[in-house]
């Protein structure tokens, strides 16, 4: 089962393989990009997708090998919200509220059991939380514990996410719109040091959605807020700090963190998740991650059998699928619910310059989602192993419409006409420009790290060069990008992708509403710029607001449907994933699906 998280708070890179830019496929490549070839890869890899099946208890044993490619930027949960190679390190040491089950669509205890009372005469709602009894926050190898309390939880509700100064994804979750349009704030209330309650002024539809947030060790990020307000919270807990320092209430404890070279994690013997032998999850004693950037260098290390587990690229699947007496399984999920996207900055702080006049036009945005080649992003970066992204919803949402989707696909003809519609079109020499005789020309802006965007970038180029449009691609550190958009608001297109894949609707609470900071196209706006963004806004509430099925079905078909229409954010492909899993490992315990991912933490040691 999944923790699912309030809402779209992590800035990340969708990290789906692919193959490099300078991959070229041949003629015989494509032509082998058909059905049945997909169909003949599928057939060697195995499904296992989670349906709610009971874990085998194992037995305490073993070291798993794994790597990642770049340095965590800091150990600490704030940055974490902006990072996710940190978020990836931190959430090995914390823990959330409560567990939601996708398949059956409730939500479930975890480190917390809940109570909702619901006041239909005065349109209230409190959700009463319990923690467990045995949480607590610990050091390795000291017998040092700390009882994880409700001060815990209420002190980053109230201190770090509803302190505006630290822009923090969870503050936008914390405040509802009113009938009368004001906005009112969801309270924190302690009861004693294990329960404590939500109060909202108003009923809505996923209270636990809203209320499913961080436990973090309260002591020290107080402290550091006291001492030194907010530059003292982002300094906690640097990658400099000694990891036993650290304190953990999750499965793991970091023990050891060498720049450039590795992560060693200790297995935390006292965490509360236990089997029905008791013994606590997971099973391996330790975890030692090497940092390596390069992906060449990450294949050899699991061909050499030094590491458990690899997501292969398109180009490595052949080679793995078809190894004689391979000492791994592997696998494969149906496919991402989510998918990164190009998005066109919107900002007025840019208003003097043509991009703003260009890209604040549905017309011109339509035209761009016209000149998008799915069908060549999937077959040349994904080797055929992907579907496009056509829809906003996925399929597990409850209000997902298989009808609702983009009409504005791939046609080049279609683009044109569009564009012609805004007094855009090619001159002479076929160079593509507005009405002011300025060419139709702006930069595309991808992660540095990644490879699959240096190919995408590259088609989307390609094809735009062909109507007479130029591209010109600006490869960036992660944390520059992350800078741009929070801060400078300086850049013009980018593809990007967003943690969560809205299986809520009412995830994303500071991407869809026009005062978010993550509202992509134009953070954090006084009042909505657009009358479409002011329909957003007020949909997504009644939305969110709307216990009834039925009634709130009509709000997100609406809102569904004018963002397709509008096309803020331009959505590719959603990949196939694949994973190859030594031996080794028991695999009873081992499930991949697009809902849980790779569910290895019941995984043991074949005795």
């Amino acid at each position: 089962m999944k923790k699912y998280i309030p809402l779209i708070g992590l800035l990340a890179l969708l990290a789906i393989p692919s193959c490099s830019r300078n991959d070229e496929l041949s003629l015989e490549d494509i032509n082998a990009l058909t059905p049945a070839g997909v169909k003949e890869i599928l057939e060697k890899t195995v499904s296992k997708p989670w349906r709610g099946e009971d874990f085998v208890p194992g037995r305490v044993a073993g070291t798993w090998n794994s790597d990642m490619n770049q340095d965590p930027k800091s150990f600490n949960i704030l940055i974490a919200q902006q990072d996710s190679v940190t978020a990836g390190v931190v959430t090995a040491m914390q823990d959330y509220l409560l567990d939601y089950d996708p398949l059956t669509r409730e939500w479930k205890p975890r480190c917390v059991s809940f109570e909702i009372i619901t006041d239909e005469a005065a349109d209230t709602l409190d959700v009463i939380y319990t923690l467990r009894d045995d949480l607590y926050w610990s050091y390795y190898g000291s017998d040092r514990k700390i009882k994880v309390t409700s001060d815990d939880v209420i002190f980053w509700y109230n201190e770090i996410d509803g302190d505006p100064a630290f822009q923090s994804s969870g503050y936008y979750q914390q405040f509802l719109t009113m009938t009368d349009g004001s906005e009112a704030h969801i309270d924190i209330e302690k009861i004693d040091d294990r329960r404590f309650a939500f109060h909202f002024p108003r009923i809505v539809a996923e209270p636990l959605l809203a209320t499913n947030g961080e436990i973090a060790p309260r002591a020290a990020y107080q402290e550091a807020k006291r001492e030194r307000g907010v530059q003292g919270v982002m300094d906690l807990f640097g990658v400099n700090t000694d990891p036993k320092n650290i304190p953990s209430m999750g499965k793991w404890f970091l023990t050891e963190y060498t720049a450039g070279q590795r992560l060693v994690y200790k297995r935390n013997p006292d965490y509360w998740d236990r089997d029905t032998n008791g013994n606590a999850i997971p099973y391996y004693e330790e975890e030692i991650v090497r940092i390596i950037p390069d992906e060449n260098t990450q294949f050899l290390l699991f061909k050499e059998g030094e590491t458990e587990t690899y997501s292969p690229r398109p180009e490595d699947l052949d080679e793995l699928v078809n190894k004689a007496n391979a000492d791994y399984t592997m696998y494969h999920d149906e496919g991402a619910l989510g998918a990164s996207f190009w998005t066109f900055n919107q900002n007025p702080k840019n208003k003097d310059s043509p991009q703003y006049e260009w890209f604040t036009k549905k017309e011109f945005r339509q035209a761009m989602s016209r000149l998008l080649n799915r069908d060549r992003i999937i077959s040349q970066v994904y080797r055929g192993l992907a579907l496009p992204k056509l829809g906003l919803f996925p399929e597990p949402n409850r209000y997902y419409d298989p009808a609702i989707i983009l009409q504005y696909t791939y046609s080049p003809e279609g683009a044109e006409k569009l564009l012609a519609s805004i007094g855009i079109k090619r001159d002479s020499a076929g160079i593509m420009r507005d009405e002011k005789n300025r060419a139709i020309e702006f930069n595309l802006t991808i992660r540095s790290e990644s490879t699959i965007m240096n190919d995408i970038a590259s088609i989307i180029t390609d094809e735009l060069s062909k109507v007479g449009i130029k591209i010109n691609i600006r490869v960036l550190d992660f944390q520059k990008i992350v800078e741009q958009m929070f801060n400078t608001f300086d850049w013009e297109s980018l593809i990007m992708g967003l943690s969560g894949s809205q299986i809520f609707p009412s995830q994303g609470s500071n991407v869809w509403a026009s005062n978010g900071n993550l509202h992509m196209w134009y953070p954090q706006q006084e009042s909505p710029a657009t009358d479409w963004e002011a329909r957003i806004d007020y949909l997504y509430n009644e939305g969110a607001f709307t216990v009834d099925p039925v009634r709130a079905k009509i709000y997100w078909d609406e809102f569904q449907g004018i963002l397709l229409e509008q096309c803020p954010l331009i959505y590719l492909v959603r990949p196939r994933s694949f994973t190859a899993l030594r031996n080794r490992w028991d695999q009873s315990n081992v499930y991949f699906d697009s809902l849980n991912g790779f569910e290895t933490n019941h995984i043991f040691l074949r005795p």
